[in-house]
This record gives structure tokens, sequence and C-alpha cells, in this order.
């Protein structure tokens, strides 16, 4: 349900479905809806994005009320919730279909990630480890299928992420 006062934000940090649970708990995120981008065709199926042989990544784009959560808010809940050192590979998750990458959608958000990427990198919570989070443009975002929406929740399953 989008209202005139939402904006969007699209990041990947690994499996979709943990990344769209950690989002959907923050008060102001109106959605979350899982998805592809970031590659090479016109239309992804998940068949495809898994065997790592379209370019896409799986990744969240995150309806939100800027009045109540900040782009900043969500920057920050993004580098929390996975390993943005890690090239390619989440966990158990191996390919670049899981790589660290913030999309952004307009000169804003591509100064406050890149201001969020310097000050992460400074604070030492990864010692001297480079992060290797992309940011880049906005391309087109394929919703992914509806199975994979709220996965988690409607598979009663507990959140795949945990707070580094």
């Amino acid at each position: 349900m989008s209202t005139s006062a939402s904006a969007l934000a699209t990041f990947g940090a690994g499996c979709f479905w943990g990344v769209e649970y950690f989002f959907r708990q923050i008060p102001g995120v109106l959605n979350a809806t899982c998805g592809y981008m970031g590659g090479n065709d016109k239309y992804s199926r998940y068949e495809d994005v898994k065997k790592g042989i379209t370019g896409h990544a799986e990744v969240v784009q995150v309806e939100f009320d800027p009045s109540i959560v900040s782009f900043n808010d969500l920057l920050d809940v993004f580098w929390k919730n996975h390993n943005p050192t890690s090239l390619n590979q989440q966990g158990g998750d191996i390919g670049t279909q899981y790589r660290s990458t913030i999309f952004y959608h307009d000169k804003q958000q591509k100064a406050e990630a890149e201001a969020s990427k310097l000050a992460f990198a400074r604070s030492g919570r990864w010692g001297t480890r480079q992060l290797v989070t992309e940011i880049v443009p906005l391309q087109t975002f394929h919703v992914a299928e509806e199975y994979h929406q709220n996965y988690l929740d409607k598979n009663n399953l507990p959140s795949c992420h945990i707070e580094y």
C-alpha cells in the first residue's frame, strides 16, 4: 500500500528472505518486497538468479515513511544485519546474487549511502577489513515470485540473519 509521502530504498544483503524480515520490523517501513536487480536480462526467474547466470542480486525494495524512519536509519539497519566485507557471499549463500549492494534512487540517497559507508568503515566494527558493498544507480526491479514474499513468516521460520 503506497502513500504519497512514502519513499523507496533498495538493498541487497544476501538471501532476500532475511533482509525482508529485518526491514519489516522497523516502524515506518510500509512494505518490503523481495525481488531481483542489477542483472543483464529483461526478466528473471528465481531458478535463473539462484544459478548466478543473470547477474542479478537478490534485493529487497523497502517502501518507507520518511517522517517516521529516515533513509539513514535504514542504512544503519542494512550495515548491522549482514557482513559487508564478504564479497559475493553471506553465510552459506555464495555467488554474485548474494552481493552486498545499495541501489540508490536519487542523488541524495547516493550521497547518504556513500557517507554512511565511509562512517561505518571508519567505525572499526570490521577491523581493517574493507567494505565491499556496491553503491550503484537504481536499475529495473523485478518482483520475486509470490512464494518468496514474507517467506519466513509464511513458513513460521526464524530470521536467517543475525545482527553483526
